[in-house]
């Protein structure tokens, strides 16, 4: 991994709707010497996202974003990204469609992680979807997002073989696992493409 020597760490702010582990992971992983991030700002669309309490625990500022009004909440942030330099948006878990308006406008990169091997399993319920289709493998997707849904450059990703006895909640967990070790990586390699 490269090294910023005398470069400072780049400004990322984190998407969240739920529990945040993803959140939580990448605050971590921005703590090590090698790492090229600081995470500066935490938004979600929900005041009681579990995720918040590691906005709180680490100090980080968070937005409470209204999605009622969509393009509002949309304004609203992409002004904090903008007043804060952030150079990379990371979606975790954020269960809101990003408007083609804020993807143009913002002019830095957004990246987002997804519980499947894209372009398998766009959407919701990847894991029983998967399980339903009889599928050895499964995996996650880290990639860049575009105005079509779960369809932008992939980054990086991870499989995961799928066993006789999996279920849903099983196979979520083991996912979940592998998640948290490609974002951080391949939000690195995201940075060194700068």
């Amino acid at each position: 991994m490269v090294r910023l020597i005398g470069r400072r760490k780049v400004n990322i702010a984190v998407f969240i709707s739920g529990t945040g582990s993803n959140l939580f992971n990448l605050i971590k992983y921005s703590k090590l010497k090698n790492s090229k991030y600081v995470v500066k700002y935490v938004f979600s669309d929900k005041k009681n996202a579990g995720g918040l309490k590691f906005a709180k625990k680490f100090k980080i500022p968070y937005e409470i974003l209204n999605y009622k009004n969509k393009k509002n909440a949309e304004k609203k942030s992409l002004k904090y990204l903008k007043f804060n330099n952030i150079k990379i948006v990371c979606l975790a878990g954020f269960m809101k469609i990003l408007s083609a308006t804020f993807i143009k406008s913002f002019k830095g990169k957004i990246i987002n992680i997804h519980p499947s091997l894209l372009p398998k399993y766009k959407g919701l319920n990847t894991h029983q979807r998967a399980l339903d289709n009889n599928e050895k493998f499964s995996g996650c997707t880290v990639h860049y997002v575009n105005t079509k849904l779960d369809s932008g450059k992939k980054i990086l990703q991870k499989k995961v073989k799928i066993n006789k006895n999996d279920n849903a909640k099983i196979l979520s967990k083991k996912i979940l696992r592998q998640e948290h070790k490609i974002y951080p990586l391949a939000l690195n390699k995201v940075i060194s493409s700068f």
